[in-house]
């Protein structure tokens, strides 16, 4: 990568997966490219056995069949290598921000591992791409690197596409920072504004959470929990297909351990 100055390895990564769903669908290749200050690279790219079956209508995104992992390694097997390959990095992908890494993150809880996000900066080169020229990552490899896109939708190729537009993307728009901290904030613009991921809650002004949907938006889960109702409700919450980062908030704040922001 000619158009990033690396102060630490940079990790490119890219999942196919059994859903969208990033709190229960599970990985079925996984791939990642670890890209040092020196510019040279180390390669991880495995098919995984999700211990289930694959929907066909994951199957025709990716072309991942259940003949094709029944021998593949699951992700508990492969865990402490993919953690080695992440280990004192910052990361790059494809949509990554709102998919591949919490769902990677789900499956390391799964797996009884952990990812350490704390300084991390984290690139996504479809934000950049969707506030420059949105596309997909088939039409930003033609339109950014001048070459079509072989092999989409597999995991390998998508991530050294990735990497490859990422960096091209950096040469075209003087307007974007080289500053990987300013890089991250353009890609998280939203970053510490909500709760959740499916973003369920948000900070008020006063550092409280706040519903963003349903009979009660616009309260505060404090108010909520004091209202005759309002317990029933988030029970309510909990039996039902909401995200896991928020159940376990509601959970905490129906023991009387309310989140407080930081800052």
């Amino acid at each position: 990568m000619q158009n990033i100055k690396l102060e630490r390895p940079l990790v490119g990564f890219d999942l196919e997966t059994t859903g969208v769903d990033v709190d229960r669908d599970r990985i079925v290749q996984i791939a990642v490219v670890r890209v040092a200050p020196d510019g040279r690279r180390a390669t991880f790219d495995s098919l995984v056995n999700p211990e289930g079956p694959i929907p066909l209508q994951a199957t025709a995104v990716h072309g991942i069949r259940d003949e094709d992992v029944r021998d593949a390694p699951t992700f508990a097997q492969l865990r402490s290598e993919v953690e080695e390959m992440f280990k004192d990095a910052d990361l790059a992908g494809f949509n990554s921000i709102r998919f591949d890494l919490p769902l990677l993150q789900a499956e390391l809880k799964r797996a009884g591992g952990f990812l350490d996000l704390r300084g991390v900066r984290h690139l996504d080169a479809m934000r950049i791409f969707h506030a420059m020229e949105p596309r997909d990552l088939s039409a930003a490899c033609r339109f950014y690197c001048g070459h079509e896109l072989v092999g989409a939708h597999n995991a390998l190729a998508d991530v050294n596409a990735t990497l490859e537009v990422l960096d091209a993307q950096l040469a075209r728009y003087d307007e974007l920072p080289g500053d990987l901290d300013e890089l991250h904030r353009f890609c998280n613009p939203d970053e510490g504004k909500y709760l959740d991921r499916r973003r369920k809650l948000i900070w008020s002004d006063d550092g409280e959470p706040v519903f963003t949907f349903g009979k009660f938006n616009g309260r505060t889960l404090q108010e909520v929990c004091a209202l005759p109702d309002g317990r029933s409700y988030l029970e309510w919450i909990l039996a039902k297909d909401f995200g896991e980062d928020l159940k376990a908030i509601l959970r905490e704040a129906l023991g009387g351990v309310y989140p407080k922001r930081q800052g």
